[in-house]
């Protein structure tokens, strides 16, 4: 497990090496090709966090150019539901403005946290912990009281994200992850979710506490938002 974990690193450095040398360009080349990317969610906190981590592109929500629908998010991993959400705003976007399509790229996350503890869970459940029609909050307490029963007042754990890109002729997904410790309090009223009770690897405070400058650079979110954007160069 941990030469597994070491050659994750390795991997992970190699490819933020690779991004940093290719991001110089993206911004002009994102212009010449007029790439606009659309969201698969309306999660507000979301799509604040993506928007923030892709200036360089036009960036907006599929809400602000279809209505709201319901998308059944049933797959047996982050990756699947990633692609499941990106493919059903996609067919969407095609059945009402088919004629739009040519630099739209649809991008969809599906992340979570898996506790040590709890055998990974909730992991592709975590949107919906505490219930189906559960809030931020309500997750998040559940999952405290979940560690408590096993008599801890703190677990390893680590956040996924996998990042969906759909358009009309290819699709992609890219992973990031951030590994920390998920603790049984909550500290701190920054960021949404699960950030309040994780603390990352090397930090002493909760995403909840740290500074959004800081918590880009370590965001499993951010982290395979920028191996989107190698992908979207190509595009």
């Amino acid at each position: 497990m941990i030469l597994l974990y070491n050659a994750a690193i390795i991997v992970e450095k190699c490819l933020f090496k690779l991004y940093r040398i290719l991001s110089a360009s993206i911004k002009d080349t994102c212009k010449e090709n007029n790439l606009k990317i659309v969201l698969a969610t309306s999660n507000k906190g979301k799509v604040r966090e993506i928007k923030e981590l892709c200036q360089d592109y036009e960036v907006l929500a599929y809400s602000e150019l279809i209505d709201e629908f319901e998308i059944i998010e049933d797959g047996d991993s982050f990756k699947e539901n990633a692609l499941i959400k990106a493919r059903a705003v996609f067919r969407a976007l095609k059945h009402k403005m088919p004629t739009e399509l040519k630099n739209i790229v649809v991008l969809a996350d599906d992340s979570g946290i898996s506790v040590d503890v709890l055998e990974g869970k909730p992991g592709i459940f975590s949107a919906r912990h505490a219930g189906v029609n559960a809030n931020d909050k309500e997750n998040l307490y559940k999952l405290i009281e979940d560690i408590k029963e096993k008599n801890v007042e703190s677990s390893s754990a680590h956040y996924t994200a996998a990042v969906a890109l759909v358009t009309s002729n290819s699709e992609f997904c890219v992973h990031g992850w951030m590994y920390g410790t998920a603790v049984t309090k909550v500290v701190g009223e920054g960021g949404f979710g699960y950030d309040p009770m994780f603390i990352p690897e090397g930090h002493n405070q909760t995403l909840g506490e740290l500074q959004e400058s800081v918590k880009r650079e370590l965001s499993h979110r951010a982290k395979a938002l920028k191996l989107a954007k190698i992908i979207l160069q190509t595009l």
